[in-house]
């Protein structure tokens, strides 16, 4: 293993045996964390090729069993989100798609950095699991056409491994490791079709354009390379999506979107990425009509009569879902005033993100335990008008002292400009 190490930390390329070696002897808990680390760092300084990656990606798929899904009948579909602030896409998307009648199979996972996971936001339902069989993944599909599993001891089980460690040694943002984390979780989920949602703004892994068009392109030729059917979105995190950040105050606004309502910039972005899953899977034969009949299954409650159906084919409780106000409630719950009038011209997404980990929503360490209820509302947008002293959101707390910290850290986070600012583009394009 030190070879391996000193090979990569001096810039040299890794054959596909040093990399199977690395990841077989990781999982089987045979290389210790700070080998392992030491790996990461080398690699996140001097990146992989795309070899490299696609073997890395492979060795992690095949780490533990594969779920294999294309004797389903029909095409399955995935999706997946490369992170960011307020994203609770998944708890959406995923029962709308299934609803059309789009097989819908998914592995989530915790969060890294700022960014929140989907299944932290599932735990905040009393009695939800994520921890499922092959077979029960399997049939739970078959039966109704929807499933939402984890980071499971099976499957993909170095990626599990490796995520955890990832985000307390600061090796998140590196392209390579992202794609390989993301597909080897998409290929053992065994998903004939994926669509993926990159991120880019000062809340994603990749702040520019350009960084996020890169990081897709990696993962549509994996996906190529893998033999799976693989689109990229490309869109933005300059600002949280939708209002929530935190797990229960995400799991509501998903709720009141799959009701029909819920924030537009939000509502907008789910029509999009359950159009490209259905226009993958034909059941439309353009992107616009794709979002029409999203639209409508959302309007008239199939979605969310869909994601009742897993929440309780999964063992969670529906009362929940029926009245969100059972979900985890802070202790506290405080307004967020502006200070000045003008135009909001800028928002610094990932401090908002580590303003709600402070707050308890998140993890800095892997031992953290995360506080559900916690979190804010963030109701303004890049390019709203401000009166001074206006409330433009909502702090949910369980300590006095975190609620005035996280205050002060999003406000800070905000910029003002006596200048009128235009709104932001939501989406910038595609790769396929």
């Amino acid at each position: 293993m030190i070879n391996v190490i000193e090979q990569k930390r001096d810039g040299g390329e890794l054959t596909r045996e040093q990399i199977e070696f690395f990841i077989n002897g990781y999982t089987a808990g045979e290389i210790p964390d700070y080998q392992a680390a030491a790996l990461l760092m080398a690699i996140y300084i001097n990146g992989m090729n795309r070899r490299e990656t696609v073997d890395l990606t492979m060795a992690m798929a095949r780490s533990g069993d594969q779920l294999q899904l294309h004797n389903m009948g029909t095409f399955v579909v995935d999706k997946h989100s490369s992170g960011g602030v307020g994203d609770k896409t998944t708890l959406v998307v995923q029962p709308l798609v299934a609803s059309l009648g789009v097989p819908v199979g998914k592995m989530s996972g915790r969060g890294l950095g700022s960014s929140g996971g989907t299944l932290d936001k599932m735990e905040c339902i009393d009695g939800w699991t994520y921890q499922l069989s092959l077979d029960e993944c399997r049939n739970q599909l078959a039966d109704i056409g929807l499933v939402l599993a984890g980071q499971s001891v099976s499957l993909a089980p170095a990626d599990g491994l490796l995520y955890a460690l990832r985000d307390v040694t600061a090796t998140v943002g590196n392209k390579s490791l992202i794609a390989a984390s993301i597909m080897s979780k998409k290929l053992a989920g065994g998903a004939d079709g994926i669509v993926l949602d990159v991120k880019t703004g000062s809340g994603a892994f990749m702040e520019t354009e350009e960084e996020a068009r890169e990081l897709a392109q990696i993962m549509v030729d994996i996906g190529e390379d893998a033999g799976r059917e693989v689109v990229a979105v490309i869109t933005d995190m300059n600002q949280p999506l939708g209002y929530a950040v935190g797990n229960a105050l995400e799991v509501k606004e998903a709720i009141d979107t799959l009701r029909g309502d819920g924030p537009p910039d939000f509502r907008q972005h789910c029509l999009k990425i359950a159009g490209y899953m259905l226009l993958m899977a034909g059941k439309a034969e353009t992107i616009a009509e794709a979002e029409q009949l999203a639209a409508a299954a959302l309007d008239d409650g199939r979605a969310l009569a869909k994601f009742r159906e897993m929440v309780a084919a999964q063992g969670g409780s529906v009362e929940q879902i029926d009245n969100p106000d059972l979900l985890p409630r802070a202790k506290y719950i405080e307004d967020i005033l502006i200070s000045r009038e003008g135009y909001i011209s800028g928002m610094d997404t990932s401090e908002l993100g580590w303003a709600s980990v402070n707050l308890g929503g998140g993890r800095r360490v892997k031992s953290d335990k995360i506080d559900p209820a916690v979190g804010f509302l963030l109701t303004v947008k890049i390019g709203d008008h401000v009166s001074a002293g206006q409330v433009i959101g909502k702090i949910h707390a369980d300590d006095p002292q975190k609620l005035e910290e996280a205050r002060k850290q999003i406000l800070d986070a905000i910029e003002v400009s006596e200048r009128p600012v235009k709104a932001l583009p939501h989406f910038y394009g595609f790769i396929s």
